[in-house]
């Protein structure tokens, strides 16, 4: 019983100098990283970290939708901006459709700004590392925003290459802040629905910020000197992402935006008339 007591006694004096020694050590490993909240000598506290965010504002891959906002009252125009309304019918003025003459309603492009800021269109937009690709249902349009920081052509450049339907962008970041500037655009597409002018020099700043996983809020400014007295701010839009179930094409995932198959083709417009209106008037039925 003697020896099973001092065994017991020295067993148990062992654990506790194991113990203090445990504690001695970590303490002392705290006072050299710091000291926790206290901190060591000359050093703060490291800082917490931030929360991670739960998606990437500088990435907008996937299928998006704006909810429409058409701005009908632009600022005053110029002498050349009324100038080039001359003629225009629109939709809202005009009161026999056959009188509009709207050049979208001749399967023309509806060109830059409107197919991205007036009409409900969906667009998908693809990251790559040196530009941004917006592509669109509509005609099946491609546009490219440039990231490797070419210069927005200008002056004779400008002129050198020419317009485009869509005009020739750039674009970089702004912190969160997708900053996109457009020029170049082609004259003959009507700028909205109510047949406002644009001319080809014309710079377009596009604005786009992810505030949420499922939102894109943009802002389009139009400084066109040459059509209109000030610049032309308009009110800001949302982008919301598209649920998978409305990109598809038929079971497939389209080519592009996937929804329909969008293209105005002159022949296909023939066809449609000859059937509604052509083929009944002649046969009477």
């Amino acid at each position: 019983m003697r020896n099973r007591f001092v065994i017991a006694i020295v067993v148990l004096v062992s654990i506790l100098l194991v113990f203090s020694a445990t504690s001695l050590a970590q303490g002392g490993g705290q006072r050299q990283g710091g000291g926790g909240q206290r901190g060591g000598r000359g050093q703060a506290a490291a800082p917490e970290a931030p929360p991670n965010p739960n998606f990437d504002p500088h990435d907008f891959t996937g299928y998006w939708i704006k909810n429409t906002v058409r701005p009908k009252e632009s600022p005053p125009l110029t002498p050349a901006g009324v100038k080039a309304m001359e003629g225009r019918h629109p939709d809202y003025l005009t009161p026999k459709p056959t009188e509009v003459n709207d050049p979208m309603y001749k399967c023309n492009p509806q060109g830059f700004p409107r197919l991205v800021w007036e009409e409900n269109e969906p667009i998908e937009f693809v990251m790559t590392p040196n530009r941004i690709l917006q592509l669109f249902q509509w005609e099946r349009t491609i546009r490219e925003l440039w990231m490797d920081g070419r210069a927005l052509p200008s002056g004779q450049n400008l002129e050198n290459i020419g317009p485009n339907w869509y005009g020739h962008s750039v674009a970089h970041w702004e912190g969160n802040t997708l900053v996109v500037q457009t020029t170049g655009v082609d004259t003959r597409a009507w700028l909205d629905e109510y047949a406002h002018p644009k001319s080809m020099d014309a710079l377009f700043t596009e604005r786009y910020t992810r505030i949420a996983p499922d939102k894109i809020e943009g802002e389009l400014t139009i400084d066109d000197p040459k059509m209109y007295t000030q610049k032309w701010v308009h009110p800001k839009s949302t982008f919301t992402r598209m649920p998978e179930k409305d990109v598809t094409f038929f079971g497939w995932r389209g080519l592009f935006s996937g929804v329909t198959d969008a293209i105005c083709a002159p022949i296909n417009e023939i066809d449609d008339f000859d059937k509604k209106i052509r083929d009944p008037a002649v046969n009477g039925k």
